[in-house]
């Protein structure tokens, strides 16, 4: 069983700055490729960026391009998204997700919840 669980979420400003992190519980991580999505109320879930398992390769929703930057760290097995200037409509449950050819099916972490508000 592979398990993915994230922390960082938060209340933040808009203009401001978190980090998110998202430890994976299995030593093939580094063959994952992994992803955050988010999902706002009443919206579907969506795509906010992908990372590479050797971490060579990123890619961005256009609504946050140049402001969050995905990045994995293979000897902690995470992997992160800094979010900068923060909007609100930012404002959503964050999940990890991981997809390697050595597990038996897709992961999804718990979720963790960043509310941009003033």
């Amino acid at each position: 069983q592979v398990q993915l669980v994230e922390s960082g979420g938060g209340l933040v400003q808009p203009g401001g700055s978190l980090r998110l992190s998202c430890v994976v519980s299995r030593f093939t991580f580094s063959s994952a490729a992994m992803s955050w999505y988010r999902q706002a109320p009443g919206k579907e879930r969506e795509l906010v960026a992908t990372i590479a398992a050797t971490g060579g390769s990123t890619n961005y929703a256009d609504s946050v391009k140049g402001r969050f930057t995905i990045s994995r760290d293979n000897a902690k097995n995470t992997v992160y998204l800094q979010m900068n200037l923060l909007k609100t409509e930012d404002t959503a449950v964050y999940y990890c997700h991981g997809r390697s050819p050595f597990w038996s099916r897709d992961y999804w972490g718990q979720g963790t919840q960043v509310t941009v508000s003033s």
